[in-house]
């Protein structure tokens, strides 16, 4: 939980926050229209027109800042930019109340916690869930000071503590909705990292201690299983007989096999003969120049996690991963044909956005029967 606490959605899911960027805008324009539609509506209600277009002005500024600070190129959104969007948003209250007030009767129709709360929704997949709580606390007390002083004026005649109730629960309410949507996201996608990254810690563990299984005899399953058997027995026994002594021929071919094999075989072929021994799955290497062994650590255990998953529970039927390289770049595409638990494409995303976090340049498509993800990459990073 501490990580969700200190995490955004921009930091664990990047793809989705780069999609999210369209959406701030069009809420800024929408706070906007609304801003101009109710001072309109409420124009009779106006005493201070200079307030009133101020207000608008306040609205405008927090809309442009919000969608300015959300563009990918200006990434990262610090919490300095969501401060400085609910201040203007605030300030857009503040010239309302300013502008009405002793005229305000009804409070339904103020714009000014409508804008703070659809700022503070609006930006939520860049701000920790705690920054948007404490956000709308503190509009939301703002606002309560700003109710009480216009409860007198109310044509209800409510009681100051129901007026602050109506008066602040658009706030409330749409933080409230921001933080629960950037925790959910944010557990969710590190949830998923944690997962595949087992996944490629694990399967890196047994390579390492040579308990991976291969389709084909590798070095090491020959001296487990042959060779050091043979040693031992050989050793113990009084003298050497002409069966030891051929079967001693037949295991140095056998590993003098295994030894051309391994020479002519990369890391990425020994995971897809594991991947197709330990779950069935057809899996595929063409990498003729052995191009895998270029790949630095971050984006070998990228692709390890995206084959294991894909590999596993029934999400694919088949992988086959195919390289193109030159002097100065590599490509590498992966295409899946689907199983019976086909991946959604939000969870194809997110390796995507892993896969760019680790320097690929990365691209996916998902239909409705293979997923095909390409991966691009500079030589001799």
């Amino acid at each position: 939980m501490s990580s969700s606490i200190r995490r955004t959605q921009q930091e664990a899911d990047p793809l989705g926050a780069i999609t999210a960027a369209p959406i701030v805008a069009i809420a800024a324009v929408l706070a906007f229209i609304l801003s101009v539609a109710l001072t309109i509506a409420h124009w009779n209600e106006v005493g201070s027109p200079f307030a009133a277009v101020l207000a608008i002005v306040f609205v405008a500024m927090a809309g442009f800042i919000a969608a300015w600070s959300a563009s990918p190129a200006r990434a990262p959104f610090t919490a300095d930019r969501l401060w400085l969007t609910v201040t203007l948003a605030m300030g857009a209250a503040i010239s309302e109340y300013v502008s009405t007030i002793g005229e305000n009767r009804y409070i339904y129709d103020d714009f000014g916690p409508l804008v703070i709360g659809m700022m503070i929704l609006a930006v939520c997949p860049y701000c920790t869930w705690t920054s948007l709580v404490f956000a709308g606390l503190t509009s939301s007390a703002v606002l309560s000071i700003l109710l009480v002083g216009g409860s007198t004026f109310t044509a209800t005649g409510a009681p100051a503590v129901a007026v602050i109730a109506v008066g602040v629960a658009p706030v409330l309410t749409m933080s409230a909705a921001a933080a629960a949507y950037s925790y959910s996201v944010v557990d969710a996608s590190l949830a998923w990292q944690r997962d595949a990254n087992r996944a490629a810690l694990d399967h890196d563990d047994k390579l390492r201690s040579g308990l991976a299984q291969s389709g084909a005899p590798s070095r090491v399953s020959v001296l487990r299983r042959e060779v050091l058997p043979f040693l031992a027995g050989v050793m113990t026994a009084e003298r050497i007989s002409r069966s030891d002594a051929d079967r001693a021929r037949e295991l140095a071919e056998a590993l003098r096999r295994a030894l051309r094999a391994g020479i002519e075989s990369t890391w990425l072929d020994d995971l897809a003969a594991s991947i197709g021994t330990s779950t069935g799955v057809k899996t595929t290497v063409v990498d003729e120049m052995g191009a895998a062994v270029e790949l630095r650590d971050d984006q070998r255990s990228v692709l390890t996690a995206f084959m294991l998953w894909l590999g596993d529970a029934g999400r694919a039927r088949s992988i086959r991963v195919s390289f193109v390289t030159d002097a100065a770049s590599g490509c590498l595409v992966l295409e899946a044909d689907l199983g019976d638990h086909p991946p959604a494409k939000r969870e194809i995303d997110r390796f995507v956005a892993l896969a760019r976090a680790a320097a690929f340049g990365a691209e996916g498509l998902v239909t409705r029967e293979n997923v095909r993800v390409r991966l691009t990459y500079e030589q001799g990073e």
